[in-house]
């Protein structure tokens, strides 16, 4: 088993940009990806969105899941070799939590919010194989069921972007999905007692206008949702968290629409930061994860001519974990969607980018946190 282990390795500040740059907002930096993954299996807007899953024994066999929003989900192994595909309808979003309570063990749930059907698409990984295996039991009506007080709630317009929260007090697990209105729905997800996973919808509110990433801080008990053309707003997380909200930054700002896939570096004890893919210039933002989520520095991710990686651009989805996985990502990695794959010209892909680099470009402190890992 695991134990949570924080510690940091500091690396000369010599070695790094100075202070000055890491809080100049005028400086873009530039940053590398090393691996890339195989190309998704059809042509056009089809990769969209990873989740980061971690290896509970090897952390280097630890992978990446895609979307693909045509038509599936695929696998990754940390060099870019796909393991499994699944042709199990229009993915778009997806995300993971550990520990879930499924039968008489703990599993990783992951859920991706699949267009095909308007549903909650629910799996657990297999930690021999890799591999992820359905347990769902949330039908296609399930957005059509009652919410307490007899309202019905529905997402019209197609499900769109999805992110998962676990209660670190009540061990409850949670996810949310939206839509193109900016409707979002707050499920809470549970063993249905047969070892299948059921829900219930817990919450329901409107951000405005069209929305999709969104990516939650379970031990702040925070909510961060992109609306597109908008800018990025914080809410609470828990069912109770009600229509209050902050916003982040808008389009105005250090961002440029559309504002897509938001991530969060977890430093352990509410340090880190969260990242947000700015698709309209190509770049990532990088902001404080406590407080007032202040902006801390702009990068992107360019060619890598010497591995024949090509730069990253129009990007939907990232993932970031900054827990060891092997010798190729010392200090975890950051995982980007990639819209225009060239170098050959190919189908479109996600760029593996070693964490250090950006805590390099950044004059950062390059910490390891293993408190993610699984049991």
């Amino acid at each position: 088993m695991w134990r949570i282990l924080v510690f940091s390795l500091i690396i000369t500040l010599s070695e790094y940009t100075g202070a000055d740059d890491f809080i100049n907002n005028n400086i873009i930096k530039q940053v590398q990806a090393t691996v890339e993954t195989e190309p998704v299996p059809v042509w056009g807007d089809a990769a969209d969105d990873i989740a980061i899953w971690i290896h509970p024994q090897n952390t280097a066999l630890s992978t990446v899941i895609g979307t693909q929003k045509q038509g599936g989900l695929a696998v990754y192994d940390l060099t870019g070799r796909q393991i499994q595909y699944l042709p199990d309808g229009r993915m778009k979003n997806v995300d993971l939590r550990y520990h879930f309570p499924l039968g008489n063990k703990t599993v990783t749930l992951v859920a991706a919010s699949n267009r095909t059907n308007d549903s909650i698409a629910l799996y657990k990984v297999n930690p021999l194989s890799r591999q992820l295996e359905n347990v769902a039991e949330i039908p296609k009506s399930l957005y059509q069921r009652e919410l307490q007080g007899g309202r019905k709630v529905g997402l019209q317009n197609e499900v769109y972007g999805l992110c998962m929260y676990r209660n670190p007090l009540t061990h409850q697990y949670y996810v949310f999905i939206n839509n193109k209105n900016g409707d979002v729905e707050q499920w809470q997800v549970f063993d249905n007692g047969s070892g299948r996973v059921d829900g219930r919808l817990v919450r329901h509110f409107s951000v405005g206008s069209q929305t999709e990433g969104c990516v939650a801080d379970d031990e702040l008990g925070e909510l961060y949702i992109g609306e597109e053309n908008v800018g990025i707003w914080k809410y609470r997380a828990n069912p109770d968290g009600g229509n209050a909200r902050t916003q982040v930054d808008t389009v105005d700002g250090h961002l440029t629409a559309d504002v897509e896939g938001l991530t969060i570096y977890n430093g352990g004890q509410g340090s880190g930061y969260l990242i947000a893919s700015s698709q309209g210039d190509n770049t990532f933002v990088i902001y404080n994860r406590s407080g007032n989520n202040e902006y801390i520095g702009t990068f992107q991710i360019v060619a890598n001519d010497a591995l024949k990686i090509d730069r990253v651009s129009d990007t939907d989805g990232i993932d970031v974990v900054n827990v060891p996985l092997g010798a190729a990502f010392p200090f975890g990695v950051f995982v980007a969607q990639d819209g225009w794959n060239s170098n050959p010209i190919e189908k479109q892909n996600f760029k593996l980018v070693p964490w250090e680099n950006i805590a390099k470009a950044f004059g950062m402190e390059s910490k390891i946190y293993l408190g993610r890992l699984p049991n």
